[in-house]
């Protein structure tokens, strides 16, 4: 079974909620409450260097694997050198971890390092990396995450022009029969994911979106809505 035939099924896309603006003293509760609402855990790792912001730990996702042990898990690491940190959460048990291909000078070991660890390995770029930066490992990873913000802190206004980034990825995807998930994170919100979903994203990453609304539950029923309208699924 392929990557996107294994991980997205039959649904159209995959809404992932990303913890970084959530309440951290409530932190457990808040993402039960979600309940089946959303399909993935997104948890966003920043090392005050690579990024200005620090976030979550490896202890963090250890808990966090601990209350949801059946729940998939997306860890996207934004800390230089990458491969320094792999090793740290893979230990704690995510199912996908996704590195910076600005972190690294070696992306392809960064891609072998999480995958021998049993771990579907990810590459993301940032709004001004081209993707041609990252098409030599297309081959060796299992998603592809374009960031449509300047990474860092929560509550941006996606960039636009990034979106032609999934266009490309997707020709790529075909012209060179390859099976990795598309996914997108920054800015993403009821009134953009249609269009998000257009463009080819297989994976919406929401955080503001969600947990910044006053009942995180209706505002991923309200992305849900706006791209069944747009699209019919």
């Amino acid at each position: 079974m392929g990557v996107i035939s294994d991980l997205k099924g039959d649904r159209d896309f995959l809404l992932a909620s990303s913890i970084l603006n959530a309440n951290q003293m409530t932190l457990g509760d808040d993402i039960k409450a979600l309940g089946d609402s959303v399909d993935w855990i997104h948890v966003d790792v920043m090392d005050g260097h690579f990024v200005t912001n620090m976030s979550f730990g490896p202890g963090v996702l250890r808990s966090l694997r601990t209350w949801f042990p059946k729940s998939f898990i997306d860890v996207h690491i934004m800390a230089a050198p990458a491969e320094n940190f792999i090793g740290m959460f893979a230990d704690a048990g995510p199912d996908v971890i996704t590195t910076q291909i600005e972190a690294t000078n070696h992306g392809h070991r960064v891609a072998q390092i999480i995958r021998s660890a049993g771990i579907r390995p990810g590459i993301a770029l940032n709004p001004a990396t081209p993707v041609s930066l990252v098409e030599p490992l297309l081959p060796f990873v299992d998603l592809v995450l374009v960031m449509t913000v300047n990474p860092g802190y929560g509550g941006q206004k996606l960039i636009p022009e990034v979106l032609t980034k999934l266009k490309e990825l997707v020709r790529f995807r075909v012209v060179h029969s390859l099976d990795y998930l598309i996914e997108v994170d920054g800015g993403v919100k009821a009134e953009n994911a249609p269009s998000l979903v257009s463009s080819g994203c297989d994976v919406l990453v929401a955080g503001n979106a969600i947990f910044g609304a006053d009942d995180p539950a209706s505002a991923v029923g309200a992305i849900r809505k706006k791209i069944t309208d747009r699209h019919g699924v």
